[in-house]
């Protein structure tokens, strides 16, 4: 008889997991308690304007991602970033500076001081830490490269993308392929030099070297197709409540629109955030429970503005800009959408998407998108040199966003693999385990599927 597998949660990695689960053979189940797939990835086409209201880009960092895309009938949809947007800016002192993206045009950038330049020669010389699980970004970065390096590089780039705190993140637990540099080379340049030619032997790309990709209607593209593939086995508007060990099956309990239902898997995988598993998973282990729970979820809003390419005197050159916590702005920073992906808007449009709150300033998200607009679009539009209002505006707020891998993370991880250990049959998966990257999220789900064959040899 073939085996059944219910997967709850509709976002990427439960996705995933369902698409390569059934493809092996197996029967699977799909439970999604909204109304369309996707969890996080939300795109939206108004007034003629194409954005994203999760994830805007993906990193093509493994072949995982290529084969999942053309296996779903995306591959002539999958774009590229524009070359152009290859640029980053962090503000400084009021005024946009490139990122310098080689040893040359570090020497050559005003974005870091002479000092902090030749405190990076020492960077070889800064001996191992010895417990990077305990272990703040922020310190990690101080010891090994300076503060000024932190506060003008680390910082932004950790709350831009993860709209994390790098005095609390744990830089193994959150950027284990950097603390990697250190443990097995002895330091990031030495790692950097010496780790060449193992990089060249492994398919996958490093993120700082992979190429960003969407698609021509948006993120959720991806997600759509995956549960267009599914078909059936996908059901939406299903709120899971429950999970029964009865044996060797599960019996999982779920209402739609209210009313109940039940049906019996042989294994069942979790990919909701871990707030949401909490909730199943508290009358089977009340622990693991507390650790989920534990997980924190900063808010974060996205507000989307249009302008007139003909009102912006900066440069429309790069993939955005990313602001310091020093330079004390009301918003983390912002992706030049129209710029990355050209078909975003008609050529006489330029679109945007600035990015507030986070763990930085979590408040700012309480207020409403008004205030929120009067507040911060004329921080951005000086920033830019913009001298006309938007001609159109959006909102996106999340109030529970991205997992934050802080200090002493490591502990939710042990206890979530020991749950998994004594519960066989029962997998805990998403972006608050292996990482918050789409990439991340697609080898996970990989893994996972590896763990469930593994289990379902045993039954």
């Amino acid at each position: 008889m073939t085996k059944h597998i219910a997967v709850i949660g509709a976002g990427i990695s439960g996705l995933t997991a369902a698409y390569w689960l059934q493809k092996k053979g197996y029967r699977v189940t799909v439970l999604e308690k909204n109304a369309s797939p996707g969890g996080t990835m939300e795109s939206v086409f108004e007034n003629g304007f194409l954005f994203d209201r999760g994830p805007n880009t993906g990193l093509d960092t493994t072949p995982l991602i290529r084969q999942l895309v053309e296996d779903v009938g995306l591959g002539k949809e999958m774009v590229y970033a524009s070359k152009i947007s290859d640029k980053r800016y962090i503000l400084r002192e009021g005024k946009l500076h490139p990122l310098p993206m080689n040893p040359a045009a570090f020497i050559k950038t005003s974005l870091f001081s002479w000092k902090a330049k030749l405190r990076l020669l020492c960077e070889p010389f800064i001996p191992k830490s010895r417990d990077g699980y305990y272990q703040s970004m922020a310190d990690f970065v101080i010891r090994r490269l300076g503060r000024e390096f932190l506060d003008y590089a680390i910082d932004p780039f950790v709350s831009g993308v993860s709209a994390g705190d790098p005095n609390k993140l744990s830089v193994k637990s959150a950027f284990p392929r950097l603390y990697r540099l250190e443990e097995v080379y002895g330091g990031l340049i030495r790692g950097a030099v010496l780790g060449a030619r193992e990089r060249k032997r492994n398919p996958e790309q490093s993120k700082q070297s992979a190429q960003m990709f969407s698609f021509l209607r948006g993120m959720q593209s991806l997600p759509a197709a995956i549960a267009q593939t599914l078909g059936d086995a996908v059901r939406l508007n299903a709120d899971v409540h429950s999970i029964q060990h009865t044996g060797d099956e599960f019996i999982v309990g779920y209402s739609v629109k209210g009313a109940a239902e039940t049906f019996q898997a042989d294994a069942v995988v979790l990919t909701i955030p871990s707030y949401a598993a909490s909730e199943i998973i508290r009358p089977i282990d009340r622990q693991c429970s507390e650790h989920l729970d534990a997980v924190y979820y900063p808010p974060v809003a996205l507000l989307y503005a249009v302008y007139k390419k003909q009102d912006i005197v900066q440069p429309l050159d790069g993939f955005g800009f990313l602001i310091p916590s020093k330079e004390q702005r009301q918003f983390l920073g912002a992706i030049w959408n129209s710029v990355i992906f050209p078909n975003r808007t008609g050529g006489d449009y330029a679109a945007f998407t600035l990015f507030i709150g986070g763990a930085r300033a979590p408040e700012l998200c309480e207020l409403p998108q008004q205030n929120l607009e009067t507040l911060i679009l004329p921080q951005f539009q000086k920033i830019m040199r913009i001298s006309a209002p938007p001609v159109y505006t959006a909102f996106r707020l999340w109030e529970r966003a991205i997992p934050q891998y802080n200090i002493g993370y490591i502990e939710h991880e042990r206890y979530f693999e020991q749950f998994e250990n004594t519960h066989p049959g029962l997998f805990l998966g998403g972006n608050y385990r292996g990482g918050i990257a789409v990439g991340d999220c697609i080898k996970n789900a990989d893994a996972i599927c590896r763990r469930v064959e593994e289990y379902l040899r045993t039954v």
